[in-house]
This record gives structure tokens, sequence and C-alpha cells, in this order.
């Protein structure tokens, strides 16, 4: 039994030539979920929702949506709308018209297709721009109506490249607010492609962590993020230290760690950075091994027993606070 909007990807592969952008994945995308596909530039994430979208032709395997394989269907009638990175929206057409356009395009008469968009408008709160062109929106108004624009059709899965890469810091913590709450009243999956770790902890409900054309770690966010699988994962989601023990590589949480006196602790280290970050400071130290260790202190700690660089200081940790990874 097929869940209404249930997105599998069944072994997806995606080759350009020789070069395999996409390396044969599978995973099944729950109902109404916020996912962010996640990773550095090239590992693949963005050919992924492309793919997806029917931008790409998929070279190998199936996209099966609501239980019907889509993979070789034009993108208006896959169940699935895509918003770009750079909004896309027409220089020439109000913001009514904009989102409306793909309505046009179906040939819904006038008077429905308008009345349509007035309601999506209201939905991202634009309804008092209905009649502006778009140079005359900032980014962050653009970016609502290109949202209205892809939600038009009713799609099963909201697909989302890099949305909130053109705004400033300030608005794009303020979008994704509004980007969770639009999911949540909607009740339809949104794919969000992002390679910003905050991003995709702050919006996703599961994370799907690419590398390398592949699927490095998947799940919900508090478990890919509390127990990465891979040293990749556990440097790439951050706030974690990647160690070689004695016993084989382990990744540590950097506010697990307790500083303490030379030889107290499990590992000496020389103090070679010390990064004042609001409410916490970031002490890296240099340990044996030639490694690296960071440890966050709150503010108030830091100054009670402050440390020089230079300074040579213990680290201890609790077994519990211990990730092994590959």
């Amino acid at each position: 039994m097929h869940n209404s909007s249930e997105l599998e990807l069944v072994s997806i592969t995606k080759k350009y030539g020789d070069t395999v952008a996409v390396d044969t994945i599978s995973y099944r995308f729950g109902h109404g979920v916020y996912a962010c596909l996640l990773g550095p530039s090239g590992c693949g994430k963005s050919s992924t929702l492309r793919m997806i979208a029917g931008h790409e032709d998929v070279t190998d395997g199936s996209i099966v949506l609501s239980g019907r394989d889509v993979s070789h269907l034009p993108p208006a009638k896959r169940g699935t709308a895509m918003m770009f990175q750079n909004y896309a929206l027409f220089p020439h057409l109000s913001v009514r018209d904009n989102v409306a356009f793909s309505l046009r395009m179906a040939g819904v008469e006038y008077k429905k297709r308008s009345r349509r968009a007035d309601e999506l408008l209201e939905l991202v709160e634009m309804s008092n721009y209905a009649e502006r062109k778009p140079d005359q929106l900032s980014g962050g108004q653009q970016q609502r109506v290109a949202l209205a624009r892809a939600l038009i059709t009713r799609p099963q899965v909201l697909l989302l490249d890099e949305p909130l890469s053109a705004l400033d810091p300030f608005l794009r913590i303020r979008m994704r607010a509004e980007l969770k709450r639009l999911q949540r009243e909607l009740g339809i999956s949104f794919i969000h492609v992002t390679h910003g770790q905050d991003e995709a902890l702050a919006l996703a409900d599961e994370i799907i962590v690419m590398n390398n054309a592949k699927i490095e770690q998947a799940g919900p966010a508090r478990d890919v993020y509390n127990t990465p699988k891979t040293a990749f994962v556990a440097r790439f989601m951050g706030g974690h230290n990647v160690l070689s023990t004695s016993g084989g590589q382990i990744a540590l949480r950097s506010d697990a760690v307790d500083i303490t006196s030379p030889g107290k602790g499990r590992i000496d280290g020389h103090v070679t950075g010390i990064e004042y970050q609001g409410r916490h400071v970031a002490l890296t130290a240099s340990v044996t091994g030639e490694q690296e260790i960071t440890v966050l202190l709150s503010d108030e700690d830091f100054v009670n027993a402050p440390k020089e660089l230079g300074e040579l200081i213990g680290f201890d940790w609790a077994d519990r606070s211990i990730c092994e990874v590959c």
C-alpha cells in the first residue's frame, strides 16, 4: 500500500558521458516530510533533485511517486513542482500573472487562474504586491512569489534547489521559518537541496547526506547529527572532532569534551586557537598524531579559567559521548 504522496528513488543513476554524477542511490521519502539533500558541491544532490523534477533524464533506475513510475514523464505530468535557485520570474508579467502562468499554459480561464493565484499570494503573505512587476520586489519577496508559482499546480512534492542561497543571512533565517510553516500547513513533502548544515538541521525532519555521488548516511536529522556513521558525515555535519585512537576512529562532539590539567585526561594538547562565538568560546588544540581537537566552552567557563595560545592542557570525555566511525 503506497501513501498518497510517498516518493521513492529506486537505484537511480545519472551519467554524463563517463562521469557518474549519481551512483545507484535508493531512498524512500515519507508522506508530508521535510527532507534535505545535504552535501558538498559536486556530490550529486542537485542532479538527484533535477531527476526527480524531470529536468534531467534518469540514466538507470526509477522514480516512483504515489506508486507509479514517473521517471519518463515530462515535468508537468509528474505531480512535482520545482522552485529554482534564481527564482526565474518573468520580468514583463505582474506578480499575479507570474504565479498564474502554469495555469494559463494549461488553458485555465483568466478569472479562475487569477482567483487561484490570489489564494496562493495570500498564503505567502504577498497579496498587497499582486500588481507589481518582479523588479519592484526585494529578493525575499521574489522568493515568495516563486514559491507561490511552484505551489499553484498543487504538487504532491515540492522540490527546492538551494532556495535561500541568494538571500542575506538575516532574511535567510526568517525564510527558513516561513518554509517550515508552509510545509506544515500544506502537508506535502518538501525536498530541499542545500550545502548548509545549519539550514538542514533547522528545517529537516530527514537529512540525506551525499558524498561522491552516493548517499553517505540518511535518517532523522537528530540521528544523523548525534550519531554520524562515517568520518565524512561527522566532519561535514560540524560540531564533531574525528580522532584516530588505538581502538580505531572515533567522532566526539565538541561540546562533550572537558578541559583538565595536563596528564589528568585522556589526551594532552597545545592550544592553537581561541575563537569567541558569542555564547561560546571555541578552543582548538593540537594533539598527538598531528591531530586537532576543538572544544566548545561556555563564555562563563572560559572567563573563569582562561587559556593562552601555546598552553599545554588535558582533554577528557565520557564513553557515552563517543561514536565509532569508519
